[in-house]
């Protein structure tokens, strides 16, 4: 009874409620003349980094939004508040790359905390309507359905990751863990007013796992956005002199098979004397220590470089001076439902695409890919000195991963994106 005399959420409205309170109840309410607003939550990746968010928040400014975001930071992005491109972002601490499953309580633990702090700062200070969270982990619900249920807020969830998956393959078991992460995200969906799903393989789980309808969900594709990702000059000697350049671009984590990688490149380098090839490794995570210490163990430092996550002209360098490109994810029950970015960014910059035979995959980069058994690194390495010497078949498949992108082109995708936030203030 209580609750219900002291009215939290959007019909407070008493005199002695704070400003703030008294505007954000204002908007809840759809009072003309103010802009919607809407409040990134993100854990995996600080922006600009995490492309996708970035995409998404810049296409929602371009829309007339106003837009922030609460975040992790690391080494490159360490301040923790920053205006760019008009967008608010609030970052926050976390503890160091986790590894085991004590290490990713206490960092989900720490980043729920510093989540709910930095949320509260932007509903004073700026204000938001919506909460947008992007997974992983599915523990942000928990500030959504605060915000939810005593302010009114909108919630998005922007359905990006299999987290009970990952933890299957990361860890090699289920248990008792593997059923709470599996509760997180059907509280996670259940709470959900929209549901972004990131290709046609999550909308039927957002139906059949999170008991979602079909018109609450929209699919939006983490597509290039080709008027930034396109070839550039370069100016750097990423090949150190050797004829062919292999690039790998992401995450260097425990399910992204960069180890097989790594394994392909020793098999075409000692077992295959290819020692014209260099393997250029773009990215970091909680395996890099550990994968360039097998690179060195292989004895094949001379032809794996390790740049570190890359940015800005650096970056788009790295794609442009490369012969193709390598997906290695590993065929299991996660990777096989997962669109990968880096293919969509090789094909953004006309580069075949070697992986293993991975269902989303294929289904994003079609002809231009070649397809090696699964899990094999050695069958992974033919495939990629097989197209390193075939100039013609390469010039072609370059051709057809340029076309090929421009399906998945951001412009198409943040139409998408725009259409299910006008769907969420309508319903």
């Amino acid at each position: 009874m209580r609750l219900k005399q002291v009215q939290f959420g959007p019909s407070a409205g008493s005199a002695g409620a704070p400003s703030w309170w008294r505007r954000d109840a204002a908007v809840a309410r759809g009072d003309p003349g103010r802009p919607r607003r809407v409040l990134f939550i993100l854990e995996n990746l600080p922006v600009p980094l995490d492309r996708r968010a970035w995409q998404e928040a810049r296409a929602l400014r371009d829309a007339g939004y106003i837009v922030s975001v609460v975040c992790p930071r690391n080494e490159r992005y360490d301040k923790s508040t920053e205006v760019i491109d008009g967008i608010h972002i609030y970052r926050h601490w976390l503890p160091a790359d986790a590894q085991g499953i004590r290490e990713y309580i206490i960092e989900y633990a720490a980043a729920l905390f510093w989540e709910f702090v930095l949320s509260f700062r932007v509903m004073r200070h700026r204000g938001f309507d919506v909460i947008h969270a992007g997974n992983p982990p599915d523990t942000i619900f928990l500030v959504g359905a605060f915000f939810k249920v005593l302010f009114g807020k909108k919630f998005v969830f922007d359905y990006r990751d299999l987290v009970p998956e990952l933890f299957e393959v990361k860890f090699g078991r289920r248990g008792v863990l593997h059923w709470l992460l599996l509760a997180c995200e059907r509280l996670t969906f259940r709470l959900a007013d929209r549901v972004i799903a990131n290709n046609p393989t999550f909308a039927e789980l957002a139906i059949h796992r999170g008991r979602k309808r079909r018109h609450e969900i929209s699919i939006v594709r983490h597509g290039p956005d080709l008027r930034l990702l396109k070839p550039v000059e370069v100016t750097r000697d990423f090949r150190r002199g050797r004829r062919h350049l292999v690039l790998y671009v992401g995450v260097m984590g425990s399910q992204d098979g960069v180890d097989l990688l790594i394994r392909a490149a020793h098999h075409a380098i000692v077992d295959l004397g290819r020692i014209d090839v260099q393997f250029l490794l773009v990215g970091a995570g909680p395996e890099l220590r550990a994968l360039q210490a097998l690179t060195m163990s292989l004895d094949i430092d001379d032809n794996v470089t390790f740049t570190g996550f890359l940015t800005g002209r650096d970056f788009l360098e790295t794609l442009s001076g490369a012969d193709l490109g390598v997906s290695p994810d590993p065929k299991n029950s996660l990777n096989d439902r997962m669109s990968m970015n880096k293919i969509m960014e090789y094909m953004s910059f006309g580069l075949p695409v070697v992986m293993f035979d991975l269902v989303e995959g294929r289904n994003l980069a079609g002809a231009c890919g070649l397809y090696a058994r699964d899990n094999d690194p050695r069958d992974l390495a033919r495939h990629i000195l097989a197209l390193l010497d075939d100039p013609e078949r390469r010039e072609g498949l370059c051709r057809e991963a340029r076309e090929r992108a421009k399906l998945f082109a951001w412009e198409k995708e943040a139409r998408v994106l725009l259409s299910a936030y006008e769907r969420l203030w309508a319903g």
